[in-house]
């Protein structure tokens, strides 16, 4: 009789992995800030920490056979193509110019008083800019996150049961996932 396979869903793993990443840079900084490490340093040594779980993560997956489960919701209403639609108006500001005296002050006043109402709102709509498109970059991080985990957890089948062969997997993805970002702070520190 044939077991079933163990399944982990991709949100769940998304939402951990964010919150060790975010606790992982904030140990490493905190702890930096008392050793007197450089930024550098303390980014190298939080990639080491991300990478050394991701690898064994991914090497425990493909040795006990775990694949992932996409249960993130889906976006319905999005048309393909068109992204902006008509995102910037058109229009001419008016000058307005007010005289001297009493009635120049008061309508500069109003005027004042207006444009701290705009800049508020503004304000308003700007925040609301900002958590959606914070939205979205979560959005993206985790289909990128989750179709390569899903495509290393896709070898599962092969490598289960054989600790050696998972290992090599896991070395090699991690490489590639994290590899990258080793390679940006390297030739950051070169070009300084």
């Amino acid at each position: 009789m044939k077991t079933k396979q163990p399944y982990l869903k991709g949100k769940s793993v998304f939402i951990v992995s964010l919150l060790v990443i975010g606790i992982t840079i904030l140990t490493v900084y905190l702890t930096g800030i008392n050793y007197n490490r450089s930024l550098t340093s303390n980014l190298y040594l939080s990639l080491g920490i991300i990478a050394t779980a991701l690898f064994l993560f991914m090497a425990y997956g493909l040795y006990t056979g775990i694949g992932l489960i996409d249960n993130f919701p889906k976006f319905r209403n999005f048309k393909r193509g068109d992204i902006m639609g008509n995102a910037s108006p058109t229009f001419d500001t008016p000058s307005i110019e007010v005289g001297d005296g009493i009635g120049g002050l008061i309508l500069s006043i109003l005027l004042w008083i207006g444009m701290t109402i705009l800049i508020i709102v503004l304000l308003i709509v700007l925040e609301a800019v900002f958590w959606f498109s914070l939205f979205i970059i979560l959005a993206m991080l985790y289909w990128i996150f989750f179709r390569a985990l899903k495509f290393v957890f896709n070898k599962s089948k092969d490598t289960k049961g054989d600790i050696g062969i998972s290992a090599v997997y896991s070395l090699t993805y991690t490489l590639l996932y994290v590899g990258w970002i080793f390679g940006i702070v390297y030739l950051t520190e070169i070009i300084k």
